[in-house]
């Protein structure tokens, strides 16, 4: 598990409370209020491409911004998983190196990386890799047409990607809501596909969280769920080398 920051509680005066604490108990002071258990999925690929247009995303520490969300909203990391295309290396070796050993350094510090290879598949392989995705979450007999009805939907044969989205989504699924592994989906990912899974999950009763830069950032994505919009200025104090940098 990931270690990040204490929850430090603001100065307060006359027994006054402030977010995350409660005064029932403990002879009327404040006590810290249990922390909800959250896993944070990433989408790589919109991440990059959206995070691009202010800075190199891989200056950006992932994992930075994963424990300022965690802070924000009082959420204790239980997981940080983490969805890539990986390039191959008939597309050039230093790029193919370079992302390998990005994802490796990742995995280092703890995060799960998972891994698909891009490829283009063609409508009947997508329908059968949606088909047999569905399949594996076990759903009742109510469930699965609600699912199959929206959550087929997911994944853009247009994009030379396997299963990228429909991956994140099963997962989400499956942890959130199956296994029971977390109080919280957070998804770092500003793409309205994902929006009929988390609308199973949010009926499940669990708590969701979107969050990606302004530009990418899906409306219906903001309209429908709890988000975070992370600036630029943020994105600045998340640089793996911050020391002082000013916004170009």
């Amino acid at each position: 598990m990931l270690q990040q920051k204490a929850f430090i509680p603001e100065k307060t005066n006359n027994n006054i409370q402030v977010p995350g604490m409660t005064s029932q108990g403990n002879a009327g002071l404040p006590i810290p209020s249990k922390k909800k258990k959250a896993i944070f999925f990433i989408d790589a690929n919109n991440w990059y491409h959206n995070v691009k247009k202010y800075y190199n995303p891989s200056e950006i520490d992932i994992i930075k911004i994963v424990n300022l969300l965690a802070e924000n909203k009082n959420f204790k990391i239980s997981e940080i998983r983490f969805y890539a295309s990986v390039p191959s290396i008939e597309d050039g070796e230093r790029v193919y190196y370079n992302h390998i050993s990005y994802l490796e350094s990742l995995e280092k510090k703890g995060v799960k990386v998972i891994r698909r290879k891009l490829q283009k598949l063609s409508n009947k392989e997508i329908l059968k890799r949606k088909t047999e995705l569905v399949d594996s979450l076990d759903l009742c007999e109510k469930c699965k047409p609600l699912v199959e009805a929206q959550f087929l939907e997911l994944a853009d044969i247009k994009r030379k990607e396997k299963g990228i989205d429909i991956w994140i989504a099963v997962d989400m699924l499956r942890l959130g809501v199956l296994e029971n592994n977390c109080d919280a989906c957070v998804l770092i990912s500003g793409d309205a596909d994902f929006t009929p899974a988390l609308n199973i999950i949010k009926s499940k009763g669990k708590e969701i969280l979107t969050a990606m830069v302004p530009g990418g950032y899906s409306g219906e994505l903001r309209n429908k769920f709890p988000y975070f919009i992370i600036k630029r200025i943020t994105l600045l104090k998340c640089f793996r080398d911050y020391n002082g940098r000013k916004i170009k």
